[in-house]
């Protein structure tokens, strides 16, 4: 089921109560298809790595061949670090602190997580941490 499919069933409203059941089952639905989509991506990426792992008689179509293999490898390394915040919001939602900002424990807002399911801070939050990094950063 694609992340798509299952934005035209429910759309979580914020008329509802915040983090009822039924908002539960659609981000664990939503994260569900995207982990799994991102699986699926991986194992076509494995796929073709070991189609290509062909020797390459010319040295610029080696070069080219080993700077491909190598962005790939970096994209499914992200993309592990992503399947773990996946499975950390999951685990979030079994306990029941999923939607809730983890430094000032307000609800995160329904707009925020249907855009990025994953966020564990509200985008107010989310703001002040990016500036403290940026005064750390340009020290």
């Amino acid at each position: 089921m694609s992340v798509e499919a299952l934005a035209d069933d429910y759309r979580p409203s914020e008329d509802e109560e915040f983090m009822n059941a039924r908002q539960r089952e659609y981000f664990r639905k939503k994260l569900n298809a995207w982990k799994d989509e991102i699986l699926r991506e991986s194992r076509e990426t494995l796929e073709n790595l070991q189609e290509e792992s062909t020797n390459h008689p010319d040295m610029a179509d080696r070069a080219s061949s080993e700077s491909d293999r190598a962005l790939e490898l970096r994209t499914r390394d992200r993309q592990r670090k992503l399947i773990a915040k996946i499975d950390s919001a999951l685990k979030r939602i079994e306990d029941g602190s999923y939607g809730f900002c983890e430094e000032t424990g307000e609800p995160i807002g329904l707009a925020r997580l249907d855009a990025r399911p994953i966020a564990t801070l509200s985008l107010e939050a989310q703001e002040m941490h990016e500036r403290r990094e940026k005064v750390y950063r340009d020290d």
